[in-house]
């Protein structure tokens, strides 16, 4: 499949999505309701992100296209008129010569230099009749440079910032190193009065705060001035997408699982004062666990008087819970439009992260940072219930520098990503149940 069949495919994607989104809201505007169910934000969250996806495919395809298309008139404007036969005729590329093949790649790609590009197309011309000897190495192969495609290279790979999304963000008030907020420890209290004109009960409320730190998440990488100046792609903006990604990721297990010691925040997994939900089995089974999780709304309920909102687990976990059959070998969970019968929980479309389903009436989030080696066997992991509005993540605009100044007399640049932000999980422990134990050790499939 060519790059045009690539973008068409994808665009008629997008259509569809896009489609079905509408469908969502008018959904919405039909039923008359002003804001989306946690199933249609997830599902919702999910399209708009595939979108992004999709559009940042087509742009990079498309600047391929163009690319081509540019390589392929300066070929026609120095390669139209005919040559001579040369029957015999010294290597382009050949060892000890002044010309280096990937100095040419560079001049040719990002210079526009027409004698360049006239050398690799004379080399291709030759490297062609070279390899009807052989293109393994020993039989003619080394004559033959490789191809690389500097474009598509494999960036590596990170969970999301999951979690963190699902919990309300505000931009963080310049001019601090911590947030506090302001909290009623103790009620005014009410009673029946005795009698007329007798005295009424009073009860005086009494008030504390709760604070968090402004903790900085930093990382750089030094790089040489050759590296950045002759690399053919744009090397400083890969490092930072980079950066970019693990901030991300570091993020997310800060919110998670950060100890709130040594410039850390504090993570909803290590607050004190959460509900914890204990599930002790040598053997699992889904429906001991879903006991558990009624157990852990059931806490929220009973001490939040308010629902909770999402389930949040490891992907390893949800696709244990997938893989649970019945007594009759079906599964437990099963996907929307199977129209489920006595089924535990719903799967939406398959996802390595993000929403996947819903269970108990509410979403279902994988995320891959939860963590997997606790427990005393150090191979357990946690499932968290949350009501995740009740949570406050503050972040600052991110900041992507390079610096050249410092690194001057050894010809390097450093390229630096920052960003302040400061988490509260602790306005009310009691809106946050945890599920650990023997019964979540590292499933087997």
């Amino acid at each position: 499949m060519n790059k045009r069949d690539m973008i068409e495919g994808l665009l008629n994607r997008r259509a569809e999505i896009r489609s079905g989104l509408d469908s969502l809201l008018e959904t919405v505007r039909t039923d008359q309701r002003t804001t989306l169910t946690d199933e249609e934000r997830g599902q919702f969250d999910a399209g708009e992100g595939e979108i992004r996806e999709i559009d940042a495919r087509v742009a990079e395809l498309d600047e391929q296209i163009k690319r081509d298309e540019a390589a392929a008139d300066v070929a026609k404007r120095y390669l139209s008129t005919p040559r001579a036969t040369i029957t015999s005729e010294p290597e382009v590329y050949r060892k000890g010569g002044e010309r280096s093949y990937f100095r040419d790649l560079h001049l040719a790609r990002n210079k526009g230099d027409r004698d360049a590009v006239e050398r690799l197309l004379r080399n291709d011309r030759m490297v062609t009749e070279q390899r009807a000897i052989s293109t393994v190495n020993g039989g003619g192969g080394e004559f033959v440079p490789p191809e690389w495609l500097e474009q598509d290279f494999i960036a590596y790979v990170r969970p999301g910032r999951i979690t963190a999304n699902l919990i309300p963000t505000e931009g963080l008030p310049p001019g601090t190193d911590s947030i506090n907020i302001p909290k009623v420890s103790s009620g005014t209290a009410t009673a029946p009065q005795a009698a007329q004109n007798t005295g009424i009960q009073q009860t005086d409320i009494t008030t504390t705060s709760v604070s968090s730190p402004v903790v900085t998440i930093a990382g750089g990488q030094t790089m040489s001035l050759q590296l950045l100046e002759q690399s053919p792609v744009n090397i400083d903006g890969i490092v930072l997408r980079d950066l970019a990604a693990d901030y991300a990721r570091q993020l997310n297990t800060q919110v998670l699982s950060g100890p709130g010691t040594g410039g850390t925040l504090t993570g909803a997994l290590t607050l004190a004062g959460t509900n914890s939900i204990t599930y002790t089995s040598a053997t699992p089974a889904l429906g001991a666990l879903y006991s558990k999780l009624a157990g852990a709304i059931a806490a929220i309920h009973t001490k939040r008087f308010l629902p909770p909102d999402a389930i949040v687990m490891h992907p390893n976990r949800w696709a244990w819970v997938e893989a649970q059959l019945d007594a009759n070998n079906r599964p437990l969970v099963v996907p929307n439009s199977g129209g489920p019968f006595n089924a535990i929980g719903n799967l939406g479309e398959q996802a390595a992260q993000g929403y996947v389903g819903s269970m108990l009436g509410l979403p279902v989030y994988a995320d891959a940072t939860i963590p997997t080696n606790l427990g005393a066997g150090t191979n357990q992991d946690v499932i968290m219930v949350g009501r995740m509005s009740d949570l406050l993540l503050w972040e600052s605009s991110v900041r992507a520098e390079a610096f050249q100044q410092t690194y001057a007399a050894n010809l390097s640049v450093l390229v630096r990503l920052y960003n302040y932000v400061s988490f509260q999980p602790g306005r009310y422990p009691q809106s946050i149940s945890v599920i650990g134990g023997t019964g979540l050790t590292a499933p087997v499939f």
